[in-house]
């Protein structure tokens, strides 16, 4: 897999959808356009094939009065899975999941690793103002965005495009950690992909970027950071079938019918996600930082109901099978601790401390 660079849109680039993108592009694509500040802000797209709220954003930005104005600062934008966007898959079958690829991650040995090695290289070379990684997700997800460094300059380009802001450090291999190295860096999670408020939200927050001098380097205001740490990645119990039907029946697993509506809710002990019919002795896994299993910490199966074991809030839940198997169920959360952020002037990347209770 070769990156093509280039130095300005194609034409008519602009008016391809992304599952059109194949006609034009070959593969990934870095793009770098001239601004009037030097120093260019980076915007990743569709590293995920299925998720085109990205394109379309930077599409309806370029097309807009910036095809006969000169932008207020360079752009570098990269253009990640064109072959998936053309099926409109996450991606395909024979590739890795782009967003686990990027230096830092357990995948260096991959065919793919080396173009994204030259992506994050050419990249510190050109010094950039900020990163921004732009997904959606399946399930039902408020707007947030997620940093990978405890640093106000980080919280700062988060809280422009939502109040809600994630603290990261799994899963690795992904862009916005690899570029944390040497610019403020963040994901934008914009909801579900073909929500027409997605796309207007991310164009809106890469037009303020553009025109933004500085990011601040102190700390929010009061009330404009609501900040959660991710504390586990949960998956299915591998070969287990599984549905979302409620009750049991003959699938293996079997979750309540809305399991995405939990998403971003502080779940009390005892919130029942699904049902096992024990054909599996571990129907789901919790896995830390380290990679230790913590399910016991965090779920119970009591005659076959799958329970939370204690207070936590998930992320990312979705009913879609596909997503499931090739990334995951959930992610785990907890509130941070506030006095972490008075400490960071004297411990720039302190661990977080969790604040909310057992039960």
């Amino acid at each position: 897999m070769q990156l093509t660079i280039l130095d300005h849109i194609p034409e008519g680039l602009l008016e391809r959808s992304a599952p059109a993108l194949y006609q034009q592009l070959d593969g990934p694509t870095l793009i770098h356009l001239p601004g009037r500040r030097e120093r260019p802000l980076f915007v990743s797209v569709l590293q995920h094939g299925n998720e085109a709220t990205g394109w379309e954003a930077v599409r309806r930005l370029l097309k807009s009065h910036y095809q006969r104005d000169e932008l207020p600062r360079g752009l570098s934008l990269f253009i990640g899975n064109v072959e998936a966007a053309r099926h409109q898959m996450r991606h395909m079958d024979h590739q890795r999941d782009f967003n686990r690829c990027w230096p830092g991650g357990n995948l260096d040995d991959t065919e793919s690793h080396p173009l994204f090695q030259q992506v994050t290289d050419e990249m510190r070379r050109r010094q950039p103002f900020a990163s921004v990684d732009i997904h959606n997700n399946t399930g039902m997800n408020p707007h947030y965005a997620a940093v990978n460094r405890i640093d106000y300059r980080y919280f700062h380009l988060a809280t422009l495009f939502s109040n809600t802001v994630i603290f990261f450090r799994i899963p690795h291999g992904v862009q916005s950690n690899a570029f944390a190295d040497f610019c403020p860096s963040v994901t934008l999670e914009c909801g579900q992909a073909g929500d027409v408020h997605g796309t207007d939200h991310s164009m809106v927050y890469l037009e303020t970027l553009l025109h933004l001098d500085e990011l601040y380097d102190t700390p929010q205001p009061q009330g404009e950071l609501d900040l959660f740490h991710m504390v586990a990645t949960v998956r299915i119990a591998e070969g287990a079938s599984f549905g979302f039907l409620g009750g049991k029946n003959g699938q293996d697993i079997n979750f309540i019918t809305e399991l995405d509506h939990l998403n971003f809710t502080e779940l009390r002990m005892g919130t029942v996600m699904g049902y096992s019919n024990g054909t599996v002795s571990q129907p789901i896994r919790a896995v830390d930082l380290t990679g230790q299993d913590v399910t016991n910490d965090y779920f119970a199966v009591d005659e076959g109901v799958i329970k939370t074991h204690r207070r936590i809030m998930p992320s990312m839940l979705t009913i879609d099978s596909r997503v499931i198997q090739q990334d995951c169920l959930c992610y785990l959360m907890e509130r941070l601790d506030p006095e972490i952020l008075r400490r960071i002037p004297d411990e720039p990347y302190p661990e977080p401390t969790a604040m909310l209770p057992s039960d």
